[in-house]
């Protein structure tokens, strides 16, 4: 079924670019807008530093233990068909979220959005590999994490500015009105390429694998643990909330710049060589 969607070329099946892109901005700005104004919710709502820190803890914990499920989904399903499904979950979340400021409510909403936004990510990731071979598809991952780097980027900068001089409850709902345009985008798409062969999860736990899930876990522990929290930790050594915001914004800005540059190395160097290298530079910094 999946070569036989490669080979026809059936437009439906196709996925414009800049739907890819935006989906990739939108899950990275909701990913990262919270930690900005985690002050803010202490401010504005009866929250503790504690349970506003517990919000991004569910999120991130939903948003990790959804994905091998969506994976399996995706193969059954269709790519397009999770991508839908994710969006309008990420739209109910993202509202919900708007509604409550006590801390079981907004705590399960958030959590709930982290499990919606889960599934944007991978499922953008298997269409490029689905879709894509060779140097196209590292041109379309490289311009994917750009977007996403932007995403990360503004939600840094702007999220919490945002959050104290607007309503917290803004930035929970930018991202409902990106995913409500983002279906309305989607219309028309056919349900995309899936596969009907027997998956072996056995594959998924050898050696080799299990090497990427290392790596994986180092990236997230950095991700998701320490760059989540450093603009409330500089907020709380008196830094005003915008000025934290930009230099938290730094990272976001070397990963457009570094995505920029693989697209000219990956023309020279093999992705296990460009792995060293980028391992090397991290490990320096």
């Amino acid at each position: 079924m999946l070569d036989h969607a490669r080979r026809s070329g059936d437009r439906r099946d196709e996925v414009p670019d800049s739907i890819l892109r935006s989906v990739g901005f939108l899950s990275f700005f909701d990913r990262f807008a919270t930690p900005p104004m985690l002050l803010v919710l202490t401010e504005r709502t009866d929250l503790s530093l504690g349970q506003a820190v517990q919000l991004v803890a569910a999120y991130a914990l939903l948003y990790a233990v959804g994905q091998p499920v969506w994976g399996l989904i995706s193969d059954r399903f269709g790519r397009i068909t999770v991508l839908r499904a994710a969006l309008a979950g990420v739209l109910l979340g993202a509202v919900a979220s708007t509604l409550f400021n006590a801390y079981i409510p907004l705590l399960l909403a958030r959590a709930f959005t982290g499990l919606m936004v889960g599934a944007l990510y991978p499922t953008l990731l298997t269409l490029l590999g689905d879709t894509r071979t060779g140097i196209l598809r590292a041109k379309g991952l490289s311009d994917l994490q750009i977007y996403s780097s932007m995403g990360t980027t503004i939600a840094t900068l702007a999220a919490g500015t945002l959050a104290a001089v607007v309503d917290w409850r803004l930035i929970f709902a930018l991202p409902a009105l990106g995913s409500l345009a983002l279906l309305v985008a989607l219309r028309g798409v056919g349900p995309g390429p899936f596969r009907t062969e027997r998956v072996e999860l056995r594959r998924a736990f050898a050696g080799g694998p299990l090497g990427v899930y290392g790596l994986a876990v180092l990236e997230g522990a950095v991700l998701m643990g320490a760059l989540t929290y450093i603009v409330p930790a500089l907020q709380q050594t008196g830094m005003g909330i915008s000025l934290a915001g930009v230099l938290a914004a730094g990272y976001g800005l070397g990963v457009i710049a570094g995505a920029r540059l693989m697209q000219f190395l990956v023309h020279r160097y093999t992705h296990t060589r460009l792995i060293a290298i980028g391992g090397t530079v991290l490990i320096t910094a």
